[in-house]
């Protein structure tokens, strides 16, 4: 428990650094595909074994994590592109919501426990992330309606493939080895983009943002790193692990909001949180 534990520290950490981007007037997109460059090279040096950036398209996981490295950076825009167009409290129930998607992929795919305790806890946390996440009343454009589907769907088989790759391809010393390629590709993707916005649509690059992104690339690194090592631990199914780790981070989320930037919650919010504890309790049991 102590990997999903440190995954939420960082994901909590990150929640922090996002808010103080928006206070800072930091450029969110430039200082994401500065992150994961760093993130790479942090990956890169913290890893177990020796490797050669060149001999990884050697490697069995090698196309899995082209997808995903191209799959972090397109959701990422379409997280944007929804919070823009339809509000931050759908972008956060699509997103995490999602996680029933990993979770019955788990149960159908590995034949992952599904305990009463599980099940309802996994029903509870779904709707924990609803309530939790609603900040104001949804409305939803019916001409933006494919966005949150995007999304949801979006970021349910990303988690999905980030588990198949890792489970059927990836020795647990090659943790880090695996993600810098991931960081790495997504970087690139984001740099064809950025370069896109510069030149065409005459955006300004800000050295503020480059910190931002150094900044960002530590607990991003982290967080991830500390999921693919629960994903590994023994006895730990994917469904709980996914459960538990984007329940908690809603969870943790709605109360640093309340607590270090002062967010108004809601009577909705507060039964969110409330369900949100008794979820984890329930999924921690049927460990």
């Amino acid at each position: 428990m102590i990997y999903i534990l440190l995954s939420i520290f960082f994901n909590a950490l990150l929640f922090v650094i996002f808010k103080l981007f928006d206070k800072h007037k930091v450029d969110t997109f430039q200082a994401i595909v500065f992150n994961y460059f760093f993130a790479f090279t942090v990956a890169y040096f913290s890893s177990e074994i020796k490797f050669s950036i060149i001999e990884t398209p050697k490697q069995n996981w090698f196309f899995g994590a082209l997808v995903l490295g191209f799959l972090f950076i397109t959701f990422f825009n379409v997280t944007a592109l929804t919070a823009q167009k339809l509000g931050l409290s759908v972008v956060a129930v699509a997103g995490k919501m999602s996680v029933v998607i990993p979770v019955l992929f788990g149960i159908i795919a590995y034949n992952e426990s599904s305990s009463s305790y599980k099940v309802i806890g996994v029903v509870l946390a779904l709707i924990a992330v609803y309530y939790s996440s609603v900040k104001e009343q949804i409305v939803i454009d019916k001409a933006y309606l494919y966005l949150p589907i995007i999304l949801f769907f979006g970021s349910g088989i990303l988690d999905t493939t980030l588990k198949y790759v890792e489970k059927n391809y990836v020795a647990a010393n090659e943790t880090s080895v695996y993600l810098s390629v991931i960081f790495l590709v997504a970087g690139i993707v984001g740099i064809i983009s950025m370069l896109y916005l510069l030149f065409i649509k005459k955006k300004k690059l800000s050295f503020k943002n480059f910190i931002a992104g150094i900044i960002l690339g530590i607990p991003n690194y982290f967080a991830m790193y500390f999921l693919l090592k629960a994903l590994q631990t023994k006895g730990l199914d994917s469904s709980t692990v996914f459960t538990i780790n984007n329940v908690s981070i809603v969870l943790i989320s709605t109360i640093l909001g309340l607590l270090v930037f002062s967010e108004k919650i809601s009577k909705k919010n507060l039964f969110g949180i409330i369900l949100a504890i008794i979820s984890i309790v329930l999924i921690t049991l049927s460990v």
